[in-house]
């Protein structure tokens, strides 16, 4: 390998759905004895998914799967609501980990199915956020994916809305969010895209490194849509070389000149700092900066419940003072670092 440079992408990596997911589940993992179960993959990449398996994490696709009376997390790309009363009903402490964006789209479906609009909903086949997000008012939404889906849609005679998952790229989302406007002149849009700003802004970074680069290396698992969509898009900027990779062992061994790099919106950055170490650039790493991300999301109400508990049992088992005793300041722990710990 022979690398000249590396222009690395800010913002990459972790967002603050995921940042909150990832601590939400750690703290379930260090407040219940194994296993704890979790509804999907917390998120798609599986460095983080190996990780809590080892410490008995159990990931399940059927609720019915979870043993009576057993801890359970619902993922952080959002669940039917037929599961979440299913986890409810079965589960000893339930914490849902949905990304708050994800809750915005289903309510917006709630409302708007209410309303009697017929919802167009703009979202991968089979992507766990589509289905959970469909299965809010199945009756009123028809999914589509490419503009000839748009054009196979029937005349509605009821209003019509546009939605989106979250984590489409804007190329994927435009084409067929114009054909849709056209085919129904007054569809019904929210004030705030559904697109997320986080999946926008690593998709902002890349293109802006992309024409420079020799190579582009996206780092994050298969499954990953916010991730995929980064690879297509390296492509489509002109890039020839583009390579999706779950870790730095499987880099390829003829890299030369400017590579650029990024990570996906589930991948740690313990994987770039690996990638960066294998590249190991003759001429250093330069960071291509196109905003600065300082959004926060809590932990869902119950694990900031739990967190209250444990400290006033811990302040009162070591006798401290209650009114001063310390609390933890959740949004200076970045969840690479608890990943890190696990």
């Amino acid at each position: 390998m022979n690398v000249e440079r590396v222009l690395l992408a800010e913002p990459r990596g972790f967002c603050a759905g995921v940042e909150m997911a990832i601590k939400a589940l750690a703290w379930m993992v260090h407040a219940f004895e194994p296993p704890v179960y979790c509804y999907h993959e917390i998120v798609h990449n599986r460095i983080v998914v190996e990780r809590f398996e080892r410490r008995g994490v159990v990931f399940v696709d059927h609720i019915d799967d979870v043993p009576l009376g057993r801890p359970i997390m619902l993922s952080a790309h959002g669940s039917a609501p037929e599961v979440v009363a299913a986890a409810q009903a079965r589960g000893s402490f339930v914490v849902d980990s949905v990304c708050p964006l994800v809750t915005k789209v289903h309510h917006e479906v709630k409302v708007r199915s209410g309303k009697g609009f017929r919802i167009v909903y703009v979202g991968h086949e089979g992507h766990e956020e589509a289905v959970g997000t469909m299965a809010v008012a199945p009756e009123s939404i028809s999914r589509v994916e490419t503009v000839d889906e748009v054009d196979a849609l029937p005349e509605f005679d009821e209003p019509v809305a546009l939605l989106a998952q979250t984590t489409l790229s804007h190329r994927d989302w435009e084409g067929v969010a114009v054909r849709v406007r056209e085919r129904f002149p007054d569809v019904w849009t929210p004030g705030r895209s559904d697109l997320c700003f986080a999946t926008t802004n690593r998709q902002s970074s890349l293109l802006a490194m992309v024409t420079q680069c020799d190579a582009v290396v996206i780092i994050g698992s298969s499954n990953s849509s916010n991730t995929r969509a980064l690879e297509k898009l390296a492509r489509e900027g002109g890039c020839e070389r583009v390579y999706r990779v779950n870790n730095a062992e499987e880099l390829p061994d003829d890299l030369s000149g400017t590579v650029g790099v990024t990570a996906g919106a589930s991948a740690p950055e313990e994987l770039v700092d690996a990638v960066l170490a294998r590249l190991a650039p003759v001429r250093g790493v330069e960071v291509v900066t196109v905003t600065e991300e300082d959004e926060y999301f809590p932990p869902p109400r119950n694990i900031r419940e739990l967190q209250g508990a444990i400290e006033v049992a811990s302040t009162a088992l070591l006798g401290g003072a209650m009114l001063t005793r310390p609390t933890m300041d959740d949004r200076a722990l970045p969840a690479s670092d608890v990943l890190a710990a696990l």
